[in-house]
C-alpha cells in the first residue's frame, strides 16, 4: 500500500496440553515453547511494529514460586529483544546447575517462562503513545492465582464511554478511558464475581486450600465471558490467561477481527492468521480452524478445549482489507483471493488504455501490491488468449498477421522498486512525505517516451498523498504518454472503528474529492443537513440507526469521484494524462465471497456502534477538530 497505515494487532496463544517434562523428553530442549512462540509471532509481524509482548502461566507451581512470568518491549526489534532476554535468562538460572537443564521440576521452580500456557501479542498502536506501558499483555493482579489474569487482543470497542460509565457504576476507578484498559477491567471485575460466587457455594463444605483448587475448577468461564462482553460494540479477538491456568479466546458476533486455531494431543494453538500457526507445527491448512463469531474457544486447566457460544452471532462480516492488504499472501487463500482482485480490474483498465495493449506496460507499487498485480498479467493473458481464439476463428489471411496475433504478450516491467530498509509507516507525518522520495526508486529506459501509458496498480489508495508527492511524479519522469493508476480496493469512503488506523474524514481522498464536488456542484447545502443530522443523533445519544455520511456520495457516481480523485493527486508539474481506476464492490465481493466486510467502502457498518463513529468523525471533520471518534 503506497498510502501506509496502522492496522490489526496480532495474538499467537499456545497451551501445553502435556507436562513440561513431556516436551523436555521429546524434543530435547526447555524451550520447544519458546521456539514455536517466538515463530508464530515472526510470521505475525507484519501485525505489530510498534511493541510486542510475551506472557507465560506455570500451572499448579507450590506456593512461593512465581507463577507468571512477562516482557514487554517498544525497542526497534522488539521481538529479538524479548526473546534474547528470555534466552538470557535461561542462561543465567542455569549457569551454575547445567545437570537441571532437563528436570523440568526443577526448571518450573526456579526459572522464569517455563510454564504450560503462553500469550504473545504484536501491537500496532492506533491509539495512546508508544510506550510499553500500552503494549499488550496486560496484567490484573490478585493474591488469588484464580482472581490475575492476563490478557491480550486485536480489538477496538466503539462505545468506551459507555463500557467505562459502567465499570464506575459497578464501583470501580478505572485508571484510563481506553478500550484497552476498560475491557480488562470489565473482564477482570466478572472473574472476580465468579470467584465469589463460587465461594460462596462451597465455602461451607471445603476449607482452604483446598477450597481454592475447588473454586478453580468449577469457575464458568463462558458464562464470565457473556456477562463481560454483552455489551461490549466493536471487532475483537481477545485472548485471556487466568492464573490458575484456564485460557480463552473470544472473538466479536459479527466476525469482524480474525482468529484461527489449531489442536492435537500436545498443543492448543491460536493466532490471528493461518500462515503463523501453519509455519510454527506444519500442519496442513484444513487442519486449521477459525473460531466462530460469537463464541470463545476455551483451553481449561486439564488441556480439555472446546468452542462455547458467548454472544449471538451476527451476519458475517469479517474484514475485506485483511484479504486486500493486511495479512500474509502467503496464505493460499489469501494469495488467490488478491489474484483474483488483480484479475477482474481488467475490464476497467482495457478501457482506461483504449485496448491499445501494444503502446502499453503494465507494472506495480511494490510491496503488497505484486500479487494482485500477477492476478492483473492472468487476465490480460486470458483476455488475449480470446482475442487468437477470435482472430483464427474469422480467418487470418497474412503468415505476418498470425504470427503477430499468437505471439504478442502483455508488457510488463518492474518501474517502481521500494527500499525495505526505509520504513515511512514509522516516521512521524510531518516528515513522512520528505522521507517517500528516499523509500521509492524507479526504473528508466523501458518506456517510449511520450508513446507509453504506464499501468500501475497498487493494493488501495488511501490518502493518496504518496502517488501526488513521489510515486506519480517518479513516473513522469519516464515520459509516458498516460499513467493509469489501478487500486485492487474500492474508494475509501468511510472511517474504520474496529482496529485500523482510518479515523478521520478528511484523510481520505474520496472524502475530498466529495468536496469539491459538492463545492462545484452547488451541493454544499448537503454539508449542512449532513452535519445537523450527525450532531442531533449525537446529542440525543440516539447516533446508531443511521449513517447520515452516505447521503453526500450519493449525488455522484463512482466514475465522477474517481476522476476527481485524479484532479486531486495530479502533481502539478505532470506532464503525462493521468487516470484513477477503482475495483467494483461487487467485484470485491466476488473476488473475497466469505469474506464481507466492506464498511470503508460502502459505509453498511457491522454493528451500530460504527454509525455513531462515522457520524462523529463527520462532525468532528465539519468542526475542523482532528481528534478520533471513538
Amino acid at each position: 500500500m503506497s498510502d501506509a497505515i496502522k492496522h490489526e494487532c496480532g495474538i499467537a496463544l499456545i497451551r501445553l496440553r502435556k507436562p513440561y517434562q513431556y516436551y523436555i523428553d521429546k524434543y530435547e530442549t526447555p524451550l520447544y515453547a519458546v521456539h514455536k512462540l517466538s515463530v508464530m509471532m515472526e510470521k505475525q509481524v507484519n501485525r505489530g511494529q510498534d511493541g510486542a509482548g510475551v506472557a507465560n502461566i506455570k500451572i499448579d507451581v507450590p506456593p512461593g514460586k512465581r507463577y507468571i512470568s512477562r516482557y514487554r518491549s517498544v525497542e526497534p526489534q522488539p521481538l529479538t529483544d524479548i526473546f534474547s532476554k528470555i534466552h538470557k535468562k535461561f542462561r543465567k538460572g542455569l549457569k551454575n546447575h547445567r545437570d537441571r537443564s532437563h528436570d523440568g521440576k526443577w526448571l518450573q521452580e526456579n526459572l522464569a517462562f517455563t510454564g504450560e500456557v503462553w500469550l504473545g501479542h504484536l501491537r500496532y498502536g492506533t491509539h495512546g503513545s508508544n510506550e510499553v506501558e500500552n503494549c499488550h499483555p496486560m496484567l490484573r493482579q490478585s493474591n488469588w492465582r484464580s482472581r490475575n489474569l492476563v490478557m491480550a487482543g486485536n480489538f477496538n470497542m466503539t462505545n468506551v464511554d459507555e463500557l467505562f460509565g459502567k465499570l464506575v457504576s459497578l464501583g470501580q476507578h478505572p485508571k484510563e478511558k481506553v478500550d484497552t484498559v476498560t475491557v480488562m477491567e470489565k473482564i477482570g471485575h466478572f472473574l472476580d464475581e465468579e470467584n465469589q460466587r463460587v465461594f460462596e457455594r462451597f465455602k461451607g463444605i471445603y476449607e482452604n486450600p483446598t477450597l481454592s483448587d475447588v473454586i478453580e475448577e468449577n469457575i464458568d468461564l463462558p458464562r464470565l465471558l457473556y456477562r463481560s462482553c454483552r455489551d461490549f460494540d466493536g471487532g475483537y479477538a481477545m485472548c485471556g490467561l487466568t492464573g490458575y491456568g484456564a485460557s480463552f479466546v473470544i472473538r466479536d458476533p459479527a466476525g469482524i477481527r480474525p482468529a484461527f486455531y489449531y489442536a492435537d494431543d500436545e498443543v492448543v494453538v491460536v493466532a490471528s492468521e493461518k500462515q503463523a500457526i501453519k509455519a510454527a507445527f506444519n500442519v496442513d491448512y484444513n487442519q486449521i480452524q477459525e473460531i466462530t463469531p460469537g463464541s470463545a474457544l476455551i483451553v481449561d486447566k486439564n488441556g480439555e478445549y472446546n468452542e462455547f457460544p458467548i454472544l449471538p452471532q451476527l451476519e458475517k462480516r469479517s474484514c475485506s482489507f485483511e484479504r486486500i492488504y493486511f495479512s500474509r499472501g502467503t496464505d493460499p487463500d489469501i494469495y488467490n483471493e488478491r489474484k483474483q482482485l488483480g484479475k477482474l480490474l481488467i475490464p476497467q483498465i482495457l478501457k482506461e488504455v483504449n485496448y491499445d495493449l501494444e503502446n502499453t506496460i503494465f507494472s506495480y507499487i511494490p510491496n503488497t501490491a505484486e500479487t494482485a498485480f500477477l492476478g492483473m498479467i492472468e487476465g490480460l493473458e486470458e483476455y488475449l488468449a480470446k482475442k487468437r481464439k477470435q482472430a483464427i476463428m474469422e480467418g487470418i489471411l497474412f503468415e505476418a498477421d498470425l504470427e503477430k496475433v499468437l505471439s504478442f504478450r502483455p508488457r510488463i516491467e518492474k518501474l517502481v522498486t521500494k527500499d525495505v530498509k526505509s520504513r515511512t509507516f514509522i516516521t512521524a507525518d510531518a516528515l513522512r512525505d520528505d522521507m517517500v522520495s528516499s523509500v521509492y526508486d524507479t526504473t528508466f529506459e523501458v518506456v517510449r517516451k511520450n508513446i507509453d501509458t504506464v499501468v500501475i496498480i497498487d493494493d488501495s489508495i488511501v490518502r493518496g498523498t504518496t502517488l501526488e508527492k513521489s510515486i506519480l511524479t517518479m513516473l513522469d519522469r519516464l515520459s509516458p504518454k498516460k499513467i493509469v493508476v489501478a487500486s485492487s480496493a474500492p474508494q475509501i469512503r468511510f472511517p474504520d472503528c474496529y482496529g485500523i488506523d482510518m479515523s478521520k474524514m478528511k484523510d481520505f481522498v474520496a472524502f475530498r474529492a466529495v468536496l469539491k464536488l459538492l463545492e462545484e456542484r452547488d451541493l454544499e447545502y448537503l454539508l449542512e443537513d449532513t452535519y445537523m443530522h450527525s450532531v442531533t443523533s449525537i446529542a440525543t445519544k440516539n447516533p446508531y440507526h443511521t449513517n447520515f455520511v452516505k447521503a453526500l456520495y450519493e449525488p455522484f457516481t463512482d466514475q465522477e469521484i474517481s476522476n476527481k480523485i485524479a484532479e486531486i493527486i495530479r502533481p502539478k508539474d505532470l506532464n503525462a494524462e493521468l487516470s484513477v481506476v477503482f475495483q467494483t464492490v461487487d467485484n470485491l465481493h466476488k473476488a473475497c465471497p466469505q469474506h464481507l466486510g466492506d464498511w470503508y467502502f460502502t459505509g453498511n457498518y457491522p454493528t451500530l456502534g460504527g454509525n455513531k463513529v462515522v457520524n462523529k468523525a463527520f462532525a468532528n471533520s465539519h468542526e475542523g477538530k482532528l481528534e478520533r471518534a471513538y
